[in-house]
């Protein structure tokens, strides 16, 4: 599959040196020609510097022919932007879009965007991992509860 990852940070390089391993056809963009330094030596795939939201950039990477796209940066406007690009405008098969913002991402998800937020998937695991043999009561539906009775106090004053 020819990948375009937009982003070389933590998980774009690992994406990138796995995706590559396994035998993909993988570009990488990023505008930090630093970024590049967390691809180790062995990693053979093509690196673009420049903005993912440029369309010569986007050329470069070879997107009219790529299989998908995978945005990654730390920016969810630049993520949505580039994803919304690949999909709509050069109708890339496979668009995941990394988004922070869970209410964003289940927006975005909604309109048709494959999002991902690793704030859900974080908070998840976590509540699972610390629930995980614990006794959770299943939450209730406020509408459904009757208010106590707060008790008068004048009522016992005067008996």
């Amino acid at each position: 599959m020819k990948i375009i990852i937009f982003g070389c940070g933590r998980v774009g390089s690992r994406l990138a040196v796995l995706l590559h391993s396994l035998g993909h056809d993988v570009s990488v963009i990023d505008y930090n020609p630093d970024a590049f330094l967390k691809l180790p030596e062995t990693y053979k795939g093509t690196n673009i510097l420049g903005n993912g939201m440029d369309d010569d950039v986007l050329r470069r990477a070879g997107i009219e022919k790529a299989d998908a796209l995978i945005a990654v940066t730390q920016g969810d406007n630049r993520n949505i932007m580039v994803s919304e690009i690949a999909k709509y405008i050069y109708n890339v098969p496979k668009v995941i879009t990394r988004v922070y913002d869970p209410v964003r991402c289940e927006m975005f998800g909604k309109l048709g965007l494959d999002t991902s937020s690793p704030t859900l998937t974080f908070t998840n695991a976590i509540s699972e991992d610390l629930l995980q043999g614990w006794a959770v009561p299943e939450p209730s539906d406020p509408k459904e509860e009757e208010p106590e009775k707060a008790e008068d106090p004048k009522e016992e004053v005067a008996q």
